[in-house]
């Protein structure tokens, strides 16, 4: 298959262009920065439509551009977020609308996250769930809106709300590696919130699958299917790496910190993978425990 993928440098995207080279895949890559590598194309999603030359005669392309969270929410970075998202993915679904029928791709994979439904508690969360409230919940309904509008002109669109990715080499995992390496890893906030977690390499799997599968379509939870409570999630971290995991980290903290991003982080969701697991695919890291093992190897 030939295959276009925007955010290839970012933590998902890398490994994703990796696995679909391994099994014979062409794969073109939309980036933001020049290059003389002939599979790389010049794209700025915030000033106009992607490069025809990069859509046309592909089978798939995969979106997960975006704005890096995970810092304070200031009125310039939820704008930078929010433009990333809605208007890169506007200016992307522009591209396949102006490409020729004949040659456009079949189906568009776009990259969402789980902050979709806002703080939910404990109860469990499929994907028929309304979104939240916040404003990454609002952010992704736009952005989900957007992808959505290819489907208009025949694109196949796969909505893939991502989770809280376990990769030692980058994200939410690498960290908290520091901290727990030193024995001074505990609970956020009391603990009781869910970490809706999923291993690098299922993320990825789902990606291919929805790449793959003609059936699919619409949005899917790229979540585990046993989410855990905070409290557990760094109890088994500590066990990985053979550290207690026992000071807390009060809520207060965070919000001096993170201001209203810190809502992001001692907040969850119970989002389960039904429709990943009605479609079909097979997890290769479905337990929390064997999952932190293998991405700390």
């Amino acid at each position: 298959m030939k295959i276009t993928i925007t955010g290839a440098s970012g933590l998902i995207g890398g490994k994703l262009a990796a696995r679909l080279r391994e099994r014979g895949d062409e794969v073109t890559v939309l980036s933001r920065s020049a290059s003389t590598d002939r599979s790389t194309w010049q794209w700025d999603p915030l000033t106009g439509p992607a490069p025809l030359g990069a859509l046309a005669g592909r089978d798939a392309v995969v979106h997960l551009a975006g704005e890096p969270l995970g810092r304070r929410l200031t009125d310039e970075v939820k704008d930078r977020v929010r433009r990333s998202r809605v208007t890169g993915t506007r200016n992307l679904v522009e591209g396949l609308r102006a490409t020729a029928e004949a040659d456009r791709p079949r189906v568009l994979v776009s990259s969402s996250g789980v902050s979709y439904y806002g703080p939910r508690g404990v109860e469990e969360i499929t994907e028929d769930a309304p979104p939240g409230t916040t404003f990454l919940a609002k952010v992704s309904l736009q952005w989900e809106d957007e992808a959505a509008r290819a489907a208009g002109f025949g694109v196949r669109v796969v909505r893939m709300r991502t989770g809280v990715v376990l990769d030692a080499a980058g994200g939410t995992l690498k960290s908290l590696l520091a901290t727990y390496r030193i024995g001074l890893g505990g609970p956020i906030a009391g603990g009781a919130f869910v970490v809706p977690w999923i291993h690098v390499d299922d993320i990825v799997g789902l990606y291919v699958k929805a790449i793959d599968d003609p059936s699919w379509r619409g949005a899917y939870n790229g979540t585990a299917p046993e989410p855990v409570t905070q409290r557990a999630f760094s109890k088994a971290l500590g066990r990985a790496l053979h550290r207690p995991a026992v000071l807390p980290t009060p809520g207060f903290a965070l919000r001096m910190a993170l201001g209203e991003m810190a809502g992001m982080v001692t907040t969850g969701q119970r989002a389960v993978p039904r429709r990943a697991l009605e479609g079909g695919y097979h997890y290769t890291h479905p337990r929390l425990d064997a999952a932190l093992a293998a991405a700390l190897r």
